[in-house]
């Protein structure tokens, strides 16, 4: 009986898991990373005619590479999950560097 109740828990917690995991749809975009309020990084992209802004989350990749744009705004490319939080979209980045030029 415990094993059953225990194998149940463990199939919905990765359920559940894999559920949140679809939540967000990992993506790689490439704009201008420059330091916003409260030295958040911030990647600005040319989507169509419109400029989409992408808050990256606090993170050790964001934190790793936050130096490199904080004095001056430079071209990144970014790949990470991406959700919108708070109406804004937030990428969580598990990689980012400077793009070619």
């Amino acid at each position: 009986m415990k094993k059953s109740i225990l194998t149940t828990l463990v199939v919905a917690g990765l359920a559940i898991a894999s559920a949140s995991r679809a939540c967000a749809d990992e993506k790689t975009i490439t704009g201008l990373g420059a330091c916003g309020k409260s030295h958040q990084t911030i990647i600005r992209v040319q989507e169509g005619d419109k400029t989409a802004t992408y808050y990256l989350a606090n993170n050790e990749v964001s934190k790793d590479f936050h130096d490199k744009i904080c004095k001056k705004a430079a071209q990144v490319k970014a790949t990470g999950d991406v959700k919108e939080v708070d109406g804004k979209m937030e990428l969580t980045a598990t990689k980012i560097e400077l793009a070619d030029k």
